[in-house]
């Protein structure tokens, strides 16, 4: 695989969703929000399968205890993972909120409005929940991710991520708005953090 032609098309794919998901109404991005806690559920499953092969790699490779723990999802885990979903469909939908308005001495009335920021870089550690909660908030904010989680956890992330596009082609949005990583290789982080074209805010996100 090449790493810089793999990123650019993820970044192209990205640019591309963020305008549906941008112009998308807060119907649309509910009933996505609430299909994929609704997936989580059905498919408990095989996430804890998938989760079960991330252990057993990164046991093999003698990952710390402390970093299993948080490598480790549980049928109580996913159960919260779906709450945390339904939550955030639950919120109002920030998109066009306008706060704080106020007449200029000219006679001009000028506030400030909410808009979706674009395309988010999102790089955390080997936690597949986040995967979850960062394309459910993604989301609900009008923003398409690029999700790139910690490499001991690529195969939940892989699960849950096809879950979640799942949910967004059932409510008509593009599944590329929301896309993790499908690369273990170091070098795909120094793409992501530099694709200006395509990416318009980095998250870093937790450490050791």
């Amino acid at each position: 695989m090449n790493i810089e032609q793999y990123m650019h098309s993820v970044g192209r794919q990205a640019r591309a969703a963020s305008r549906a998901i941008a112009r998308a109404d807060s119907n649309a991005k509910n009933q996505a929000l609430r299909a994929i806690a609704t997936a989580i559920r059905r498919d408990a499953g095989v996430l804890l399968a998938a989760n079960a092969d991330d252990l057993a790699a990164a046991g093999a490779a003698g990952l710390e205890a402390a970093l299993l723990d948080r490598l480790t999802l549980s049928a109580k885990g996913l159960a919260a993972m779906a709450e945390g979903v339904e939550q955030v469909a639950a919120l109002d939908d920030p998109v066009g909120e306008i706060s704080g308005l106020k007449f200029r001495p000219s006679g001009i009335q000028v506030g400030r409005m909410r808009v979706p920021l674009g395309v988010v870089g999102i790089i955390y550690e080997a936690r597949p929940n986040v995967t979850a909660d960062a394309a459910a908030l993604c989301l609900k904010s009008g923003n398409a991710a690029i999700l790139r989680g910690g490499s001991e956890a690529i195969c939940s992330n892989r699960a849950i991520a096809a879950l979640v596009h799942e949910g967004l082609a059932s409510a008509g949005l593009p599944a590329t708005a929301v896309q993790v990583v499908e690369t273990i290789d170091r070098a795909a982080v120094g793409h992501l953090i530099s694709m200006r074209e395509h990416v318009d805010v980095i998250v870093p996100r937790g450490g050791k």
